[in-house]
């Protein structure tokens, strides 16, 4: 269905809309990790068509894909986060996963929370109970919530605070169009830390819990675990241990609640070096024990 309303709706704000890759048979997107097949699919349309965006988002409509003219896709926490900025946020609600340079890019406080849109609810509700005003929140996927009613051009803008991909992209394809900039221009313009992640599967969650105990113990034991990529600068637990090292970069492990898996997150100053520091990170999971 959503591919039939992008289509009505972006048309209906004044977009040329151009249809691809339809089908008529259920293809799964997954917002946060494109497919090598796709992602070459995307590079090849934007300039074959001459496109300023390229819109889609997964099979039940509320975690946005949205890509420059290149073709290339804005993470999902970057597009939350030029929404918020848009809208004039008074509080932002998200993830510790979301990117670490948030906080940093904005006029608007910023609450973290563990992973998940309840979490991301509970924590605009009490921004709310709080007295707080402008309070949004959104995932690393993109996927958006409003808690407070905002005024866009004037017009009233109710909450919606269940997870959403149209708000989100019409934001960030209406503030390319009014500041007449393309969207690699305004990504480019954040400077955000470069994000990776990966998961070990057939992980065994006994074995994560053990990991997780062990780094918890002492500050002695998480040093030396964190030893070979870096040197602990600043840590949170809210969900997982996300460790902040004094090089600049974040890296963070998360043992996922309801599968034998354990995840790693980072972030580095660039491509090469978060693929260095992920490899090491998955290399630091698998030797444990």
């Amino acid at each position: 269905m959503a591919r039939d309303l992008f289509v009505d709706v972006l048309a209906h704000y004044g977009a040329d809309v151009v249809p691809l890759g339809r089908s008529e048979t259920f293809i799964p997107v997954d917002t946060e990790a494109v497919s090598p097949e796709t992602l070459a699919l995307l590079k090849k349309w934007s300039p074959e068509h001459g496109l300023d965006a390229i819109v889609s988002a997964d099979g039940d409509g509320d975690r946005p894909l949205l890509t420059d003219e290149n073709g290339v896709p804005l993470r999902g926490d970057l597009i939350g986060l030029i929404t918020a900025n848009f809208l004039d946020a008074g509080v932002v609600v998200t993830p510790v996963t979301s990117n670490s340079g948030i906080e940093a890019s904005g006029s608007f406080e910023v609450i973290r929370t563990k992973v998940g849109s309840p979490f991301v609810i509970a924590g605009m509700t009490e921004a709310l109970a709080a007295g707080r005003n402008g309070v949004m929140g959104f995932e690393a996927n993109g996927g958006l919530l409003t808690a407070s009613a905002f005024t866009l051009n004037g017009r009233p803008l109710s909450p919606l605070p269940t997870r959403d991909s149209f708000l989100p992209i019409l934001a960030v394809l209406l503030l390319s169009a009014e500041q007449k900039k393309p969207l690699s221009q305004i990504a480019a313009a954040y400077n955000l830390p470069v994000a990776a992640a990966d998961r070990l599967e057939n992980f065994a969650q006994e074995k994560s819990a053990a990991l997780m105990t062990h780094l918890r113990a002492s500050r002695t034991n998480l040093d030396a675990f964190l030893a070979p990529v870096g040197t602990v600068k600043a840590l949170s637990d809210i969900d997982g241990l996300r460790v902040a090292l004094t090089d600049g970069s974040t890296i963070h492990f998360r043992p996922s609640g309801n599968a034998p898996e354990m995840r790693c997150y980072v972030e580095a100053a660039n491509q090469d070096e978060a693929e260095t520091l992920l490899n090491k990170g998955l290399d630091l999971i698998r030797n444990f024990g």
